[in-house]
């Protein structure tokens, strides 16, 4: 009978209202959980029962049930931390993490990621973070795979180009007297050293790396050319100890690698021609010719062995444009009429590196930061969206498993695709919102309040029928 049925849809109110309490109650236990997506609930009625009235059949409802229970996925505010492998998506997407003992993948909000002893990027569970390999250009390499750091090491690069920009004293007196030649001034077995400090009047002194990472002095010595104003002739040196050329070790040249001439337009101090000549054999140079840079090179050799020689351009800012006709570079070298200075200075290269951490950028690239100086693109962390994120299927641990309702994961950088950057040293916090969620107990409290009253009311009616038996 109908009265009897009452009590159902009583029951029914009590336990969809109870299972409510369970899904807010979950919401509000991950209120401080990493990435957590607060669940929400959709009630619906039960089939009705038709019953006959006065004007036809019409129905009544028999209950209410849960229609549906789905995450919501509303952007979690960001918590800022010291740790460089915390990251936060900023928009859709997931992190992609594959199970260790398997090749099952899984995808998260929760991105508080770090190394652990075998180099791998995992999370608190030992779940492998996917992304790219990258390449010495930055380019991805291959498919997803795990990220893990293989280089704790970064090798040397030999130098090759050295920048030297200078002002020249234009009041400068020269210190060689004509008609002697200043590289004449080089003598490397004197006791007091190769140049005497009243022979040149200005010198500069660059570093250089070899194949090794080991690193030599290049010093370029100065001096105004007796015979003119405009003119300065240069001398490119370095320690004739580590002059490992061919017949050089213990001669006067040893150390003396070229020799030059810079001319300077009178009235604007600028460059206007260059020379090199190389110390090919001591006592003997060789006219030398600009590269296809448009610069002169020298050659050392810091080994001593078959083709160990280095080329390194001189760089002073100013190149051959074609034809011997020099162009000036915004920075260059200058005669004008104050001290001679080193207005810049600097070489490329660079020696071995250690190891020291990591930096995460907001497109996923994972840089190793080498004690070198050197920072070199390591991964590049990949991330995946579904079409239907409602359709993914929880797993715990802040993980979603695809499913056939949710698609096939489409990964790509972050950044592109519709996916979300990246914000490192962040953590994205959970997106319940407390005050709703204690609105919404408050609600189901009543409501299961007021179910209770249908079952007692209900208990108080079958009571009087009864009881109109005596």
């Amino acid at each position: 009978m109908s009265l009897t049925s009452s009590l159902y849809s009583g029951v029914s109110g009590l336990a969809t209202l109870g299972n409510s309490m369970q899904i807010i109650g979950d919401n509000i236990a991950n209120v401080n959980t990493v990435g957590f997506k607060a669940g929400s609930y959709v009630f619906q009625d039960l089939l009705s029962q038709a019953t006959a009235t006065q004007s036809g059949t019409s129905q009544i409802g028999r209950g209410v049930a849960l229609a549906d229970v789905y995450s919501t996925f509303e952007q979690g505010s960001f918590e800022t931390t010291g740790n460089t492998t915390d990251l936060a998506i900023g928009g859709d997407g997931f992190f992609i993490l594959r199970q260790p003992s398997s090749d099952l993948l899984f995808y998260s909000r929760a991105g508080n990621f770090s190394f652990d002893k075998e180099g791998y990027l995992v999370n608190p569970e030992g779940y492998i973070v996917q992304g790219w390999v990258l390449d010495g250009n930055g380019d991805d390499v291959g498919s997803v795979t795990d990220i893990m750091l293989s280089s704790f090491t970064s090798p040397p690069d030999e130098s090759d180009r050295i920048t030297v920009i200078t002002n020249l004293d234009s009041d400068a007196i020269s210190s060689t007297t004509a008609p002697a030649i200043f590289s004449d001034s080089w003598d490397a077995t004197l006791p007091s050293g190769p140049i005497s400090s009243t022979s040149y009047n200005y010198q500069s002194t660059v570093k250089v790396y070899d194949s090794l990472g080991s690193t030599h002095d290049i010093t370029i010595y100065y001096d105004k050319n007796p015979g003119s104003d405009t003119s300065w002739d240069y001398l490119i040196t370095c320690n004739p100890t580590e002059d490992m050329r061919t017949g050089f070790s213990g001669t006067s040249s040893a150390g003396l690698l070229a020799r030059g001439q810079i001319d300077f337009n009178e009235t604007s101090g600028t460059i206007m021609n260059i020379t090199m000549d190389l110390c090919t054999a001591p006592g003997t140079w060789a006219a030398n010719a600009t590269n296809a840079n448009g610069y002169y090179a020298f050659t050392p050799d810091f080994f001593g062995g078959t083709a160990t020689a280095m080329s390194i351009e001189f760089n002073i800012g100013s190149r051959d444009s074609g034809g011997g006709t020099f162009a000036n570079d915004s920075l260059s070298t200058t005669q004008f009429a104050r001290s001679s200075t080193t207005t810049f200075q600097s070489a490329n290269g660079y020696g071995a590196g250690d190891f020291q951490g990591v930096d995460v950028d907001v497109d996923g690239v994972i840089t190793g930061i080498y004690s070198n100086g050197q920072l070199i693109e390591l991964n590049r962390v990949a991330l995946a969206k579904f079409l239907n994120v409602q359709g993914l299927h929880k797993e715990g641990g802040n993980l979603y498993r695809q499913t056939r309702d949710s698609g096939d994961a489409i990964t790509n950088h972050p950044g592109t695709n519709g996916l979300g950057s990246i914000a490192p040293n962040s953590l994205e916090q959970s997106n319940v919102d407390i005050a709703n969620e204690f609105v919404k107990m408050i609600a189901s409290q009543r409501g299961f309040q007021a179910n209770s009253k249908i079952i007692t009311t209900v208990d108080t009616m079958l009571a009087d029928i009864i009881n109109l038996k005596r």
